[in-house]
């Protein structure tokens, strides 16, 4: 049977609509519409905001759970239903720097949960470990390696879902880049001191993406563009941006949305275990991660991730960002879709698409999700 989400500001690619239906039926959106259909059950939401749900393509945790300890489908179940209450709907367990060992298995427990049907899980990230150690941040400079040709396949194995790769391109080749690519693996660089010629070289290869932008890879100088001057000048490629109030300064946000525009920059959470959690602590590869608010730093200062959900992550784009709410969303929502080439099935209220939703108050708490349809 299918569900008329009705009474409600709907926000489609052009704008909000108060004066339409969302119709459901099945996984997808059927129909939007200025009257429900005779045969659809009726929702009435309130007035309340409906928009497309959230994709965050950088999820290290949720729910006390971290990824890289227990790499199972239990795990990314936890994770996700962490992050399902602030409006994610689909997201990519992210794994850090380990040993190859636990990369296979992360691959292989996201596989099984795909095939499980564990709700939005549309793929994996793997943060290295092939990164620079002079940009390391939290990940372990015992675990990071160069990229070999050998490991190319291992990187290629998911056989559902998406899989990113985060790499530092002086760790690679563009030839191993390339070869990636072809395989069907999107490509990010982070985690990088490489400069521009080398970054430019990397995005000649396959490369189209920037992980957590300005943070962690060379800087833009007057005669040295570094990773940020590459990221900010390339039309092609896309960016995720951490906007938790810590990882960036506000102006800092506000160069990035103006050089980038919202259909190339991404919001991502780098969320950790915190997620979900009241727990002070967590141990993250034999160290401990302290929460001070909603700090969460190593032993040593270093920023260890975040405790931002990507409904908090939206607010805050629009005020530090100083952008619209459709603006807002549309970098968490369509945005990584697109990134993830997705953007012709999900990210969108549109006839046909995933009936990936998420219901919020005017002060952006979410009230409701439904991902494939299923209220979650």
């Amino acid at each position: 049977m299918a569900t008329a989400l009705c009474n409600a500001r709907v926000l489609l690619p052009l704008g909000l609509r108060d004066d339409i239906c969302v119709v459901i039926e099945g996984a997808r959106i059927r129909a939007v519409s200025s009257s429900p259909p005779a045969d659809a059950e009726i929702v009435d939401l309130g007035g309340k905001l409906l928009l497309p749900g959230f994709i965050d393509c950088q999820v290290n945790g949720g729910g006390g759970a971290l990824f890289n300890t227990d790499p199972s489908v239990a795990t990314i179940a936890t994770i996700a239903a962490a992050h399902r209450r602030f409006g994610t709907t689909g997201l990519l367990p992210t794994l850090i720097s380990d040993d190859l060992s636990v990369v296979e298995r992360g691959i292989a427990a996201v596989d099984a949960a795909i095939a499980q049907g564990v709700p939005g899980i549309l793929g994996i990230h793997i943060e290295g470990p092939f990164l620079n150690p002079a940009r390391r941040g939290i990940h372990a400079e015992a675990k990071l390696r160069r990229l070999e040709d050998d490991l190319v396949d291992l990187l290629a194995a998911p056989q559902r879902g998406k899989t990113l790769v985060t790499l530092a391109p002086e760790r690679a080749t563009p030839a191993q880049i390339a070869r990636l690519v072809d395989a069907g693996v999107i490509v990010a660089a982070g985690h990088s001191d490489a400069d521009y010629e080398t970054v430019r070289g990397a995005i000649d290869a396959g490369l189209t993406g920037f992980t957590h932008l300005f943070n962690a890879m060379s800087q833009l100088a007057n005669r040295a563009p570094g990773m940020v001057g590459a990221a900010l000048e390339d039309d092609s490629t896309w960016a995720g941006i951490i906007v938790d109030g810590h990882h960036l300064h506000p102006a800092t946000v506000r160069v990035a949305v103006r050089a980038k525009r919202a259909d190339r920059l991404m919001l991502v959470t780098d969320a950790m275990p915190s997620v979900g959690s009241a727990a002070p602590t967590f141990e993250l590869q034999g160290r401990t991660i302290r929460r001070e608010g909603d700090i969460l730093r190593g032993d040593d200062g270093v920023l260890a991730g975040s405790t931002l959900t990507m409904a908090g992550a939206v607010a805050n784009m629009i005020a530090q960002g100083r952008v619209s709410l459709r603006t807002a969303v549309t970098m968490a929502s369509a945005t990584p879709a697109a990134f993830l080439g997705l953007a012709d099935r999900t990210g969108t209220i549109a006839p046909g698409f995933a009936a990936d939703l998420v219901l919020v108050d005017d002060d952006l708490i979410v009230q409701k999700t439904w991902i494939a349809g299923e209220v979650a």
